[in-house]
């Protein structure tokens, strides 16, 4: 038993931020951006939650699909960004869309959660307790940075993406690996809501994201690879036979240094950060429903999907089409 994705959904907000706009906020440019990391624009919320953004993505993703919000048995929301601790963004969206005879809740693997949320669909349907889901991935990461450093307010945007998967006798999800890291949690993170209780001193805040770039360019480059290797090595497929490789938006400089070391051509990494930026836990599928829409994705065809990110938190699944 496995999981195949019956359809794909996507939400974007309508604003939009050209690295120009930074220009005059920080010290940089447009050419400096795009030469470091690849990225043109972002999509910016003037008022689209997390939650708002989901539920776009998965009733696009539910029509793709053909099916009906009454239908589906599980949500799995990917986020780091919420808006509220409670409730969860899964059930937010399990109102908005109407899917009231839904499980939901949330998870966080912050870049990567996408993929653990995949996996943990799959593993809910191999178990026989569920037969579909939707599992989506969605951020307002705007809201987490800081827009005076210039390390990390040109790099994220905002955005969600969703799947519709069944379950399936054949093809479908062949296989998955997930690591964690945390010991070296330290170099991506941020975020944090400060401590108020009456028994509590003062507490320090760390309310942006901060982040060791080389570090994080390091890791990235050096795990996603081992990764894909052994995700393939667990399907019984070589890098020759898998189509396309659907990575992390990240920056365009890993996704080359990933390229380079696994040995396959560029051409089979598709790329949509230049207009999107790193949305983290929205940018696998987001650029899922982006080659679906296309008409790039066919039947059979065979995709690996890859992802890293704050915990440090590391992923890939093999599937096919």
């Amino acid at each position: 038993m496995s999981i195949h994705i019956m359809g794909t959904g996507s939400a974007l907000p309508g604003r939009v931020v050209e690295n120009r706009e930074l220009e005059g906020m920080v010290d940089t440019s447009d050419e400096w951006i795009r030469e470091r990391t690849g990225i043109g624009s972002r999509h910016v919320s003037t008022g689209q939650t997390v939650a708002e953004l989901a539920a776009d993505a998965c009733q696009r993703a539910l029509e793709d699909a053909g099916k009906q919000a009454e239908e589906v048995e599980l949500i799995l929301a990917a986020t780091c960004s919420p808006e509220e601790a409670a409730p969860c963004v899964a059930c937010q969206v399990q109102s908005r869309i109407g899917a009231g005879n839904a499980v939901a809740f949330d998870l966080n693997a912050a870049c990567a959660g996408f993929l653990f949320a995949l996996h943990t669909a799959w593993a809910y349907v191999e178990a026989g307790i569920y037969r579909n889901a939707l599992v989506v991935g969605s951020e307002v990461l705007s809201k987490l940075v800081d827009w005076e450093d210039r390390s990390t307010c040109i790099l994220f945007g905002d955005g969600a993406g969703a799947v519709y998967v069944e379950n399936c006798q054949e093809g479908g999800l062949l296989s998955f690996v997930q690591h964690a890291d945390g010991k070296k949690g330290g170099v991506l993170g941020g975020g944090a809501r400060l401590l108020s209780n009456p028994w509590a001193g003062q507490q320090e805040c760390q309310p942006f994201f901060r982040m060791d770039g080389r570090e994080v360019f390091s890791f990235a480059v050096r795990q996603v690879p081992l990764n894909v290797e052994e995700a393939l090595g667990k399907a019984g497929l070589g890098i020759p036979d898998v189509d396309l490789f659907v990575l992390h938006q990240a920056n365009r400089r890993i996704i080359e240094g990933i390229a380079k070391r696994l040995g396959a051509d560029l051409s089979r990494f598709p790329m949509n950060l230049e207009r999107v930026g790193n949305t983290s836990s929205a940018a696998i599928p987001l650029l899922l429903d982006e080659l679906n829409r296309q008409g790039r994705l066919k039947r059979g065809m065979r995709l690996v999907l890859s992802g890293f990110g704050a915990g440090l938190t590391c992923g890939a699944c093999v599937m096919e089409w």
